[in-house]
């Protein structure tokens, strides 16, 4: 029978949700308050040429994201020009430079010529990776995870102990790797789950495999040729999005969702998929209809929230990759002050990507599109000068790495984007950039519940509910709580 169900949120998990949804035959309507799709992975373009990705920059997991395209006929191809970056990264220490190269092997032989013996142990770290990675992706990302009977099967009981569920990431890196180098090139990808490695369970040492092994990639004209081509998906199957239409309630009656009140006005729905901020979401609900109250949300890891800098260079930065780190101070220094003390970090990491080292239509002929990311606490003042000032931190090294100087002087266009930020614009509980972080206490059953435990047609999707953050991830999340109003009997 066909359903008329509105989709609030049009990021990766709601444009999911919104195209499997159409293509079982229901009106499905998707609700966005910006004027266009992508929530965090929106994009904006400047008046003296530069063309900004607001948010996801690492194409990772390739294959979950064609599989999205598979389940419509479609390949990525169809849509955008991908393309297989080599180097993968850089990462910058203190005392050396490490370029994470396009091939496995060619790693194996990185680490090796660093600690004698690692490559075997990269090996071996990336054949148990793979397997986890084969069967995380395969039978426990897909699940709704309502309670931990769906996970009693004989594959995943005999599969269980080489999960390494109750092992943390650092003491499982550790029983590999020797050098703190290694091991943070290990541990980085796991900083995308938005905890400290010493809070992440083993098992997402799949994330090495769906990075280094698999590859790091970028769509030609930015990450937000993937928005693009999910929402060309979901309209070709009948999905219609509204753009500036904000919903400022989720009306109740008996028991049930009956309508939203979006710009001021009523409309009708049988169900509703609130792919927009969870807590937030809540908040739309009367008191007594809603899943959590504050203190939980209180209680929770987030992942932590970003100062962000958008800058238009007008000369090109020689020895800068598509994506360097800079990773010269200690990490668990600053990972510390994320989730320990909450506060600014005396000696920073941050990441830059520079994505017209790829693409020559993000930038004129001649400058650079910078992108620069500093991981920060929730919650934390973020005041102008306080941006300024690490921006010039983060300069001050990039003009060191770069051998540039005064690059201050060169910006033609300057941005920031931080924990206000977040909030104003997707309402993030405390700022956040990511969601819920992936801990051990807050995996699959343990987050968020994707339905509404009082109103049958209400569900949850995306980054702080199942199965986590990231941009695979949220289109995964978006297909499972679909399949729940697909297969629903009421």
């Amino acid at each position: 029978m066909k359903k008329k169900i509105a989709v609030i949120g049009s990021g990766f998990s709601g444009m999911s949700a919104a195209s499997y949804l159409a293509k079982a035959g229901n009106e499905v309507h998707v609700f966005e308050k910006h004027s266009g799709p992508g929530g965090r992975a929106r994009q904006f373009s400047t008046d003296q040429g530069f063309v900004f990705d607001m948010g996801p920059s690492w194409y990772w997991m390739p294959d979950i994201i064609e599989n999205f395209f598979a389940d419509f006929g479609y390949t990525g191809n169809d849509f955008f020009k991908l393309i297989s970056l080599s180097p993968q990264f850089e990462i910058i220490f203190s005392d050396q430079k490490i370029e994470v190269p396009k091939d496995l092997s060619e790693l194996i032989s990185v680490f090796e010529g660093m600690e004698k013996g690692a490559g075997k142990q990269l090996q071996k770290f990336m054949h148990d990776a793979k397997f986890k990675y084969t069967v995380g992706m395969q039978n426990f990302v897909n699940k709704p995870c309502h309670n931990w009977k769906e996970f009693i099967s004989p594959q995943l009981i005999k599969s269980a102990l080489k999960l390494n569920l109750l092992t943390d990431f650092r003491s499982y890196v550790s029983k590999y790797f020797k050098s703190d180098k290694l091991r943070t090139i290990m541990e980085f990808p796991v900083i995308f789950l938005g905890a400290s490695p010493k809070a992440i369970p083993a098992l997402y040492s799949l994330m090495n495999y769906g990075g280094y092994a698999l590859g790091t990639h970028y769509p030609m004209g930015g990450f937000y040729q993937l928005v693009l081509a999910m929402k060309l998906v979901a309209e070709k199957l009948g999905a219609t999005f509204h753009f500036n239409h904000t919903v400022e309630s989720i009306n109740v009656e008996k028991g049930k969702v009956t309508s939203l009140k979006i710009n001021g006005e009523c409309s009708d729905f049988d169900f509703v998929i609130a792919s927009s901020d969870y807590h937030h979401t809540e908040t739309l609900l009367p008191i007594a209809f809603r899943n959590y109250d504050e203190s939980y949300w209180g209680k929770k890891t987030f992942a932590p929230s970003s100062l962000i800098y958008y800058l238009g260079i007008n000369e090109k930065l020689p020895n800068l990759k598509h994506h360097t780190l800079f990773f010269e101070n200690q990490l668990d220094e600053h990972i510390d002050c994320i989730y320990e003390e909450k506060m600014w970090p005396e000696n920073p990491l941050f990441y830059v990507c520079c994505p017209s080292k790829t693409d020559k239509s993000v930038a004129p002929r001649g400058k650079e599109n910078l992108f620069l990311l500093m991981p920060l606490a929730i919650s934390i003042n973020d005041e102008e000068f306080i941006r300024e000032k690490y921006l010039s931190k983060m300069l001050l090294r990039i003009e060191k790495h770069t051998g540039v100087k005064d690059i201050r002087s060169k910006i033609e266009y300057k941005k920031s984007y931080c924990v206000s930020d977040f909030i104003s614009d997707y309402n993030a509980y405390g700022g956040n950039a990511y969601g819920l972080a992936n801990t051990l206490g807050q995996t699959a059953v343990l987050k968020p519940k994707i339905r509404n435990k009082k109103l049958n047609n209400l569900f949850y999707a995306g980054q702080l509910t199942v199965p986590g953050p990231g941009v695979p991830p949220s289109i995964i999340s978006g297909k499972v709580v679909a399949n729940q109003i697909i297969n629903s009997k009421f």
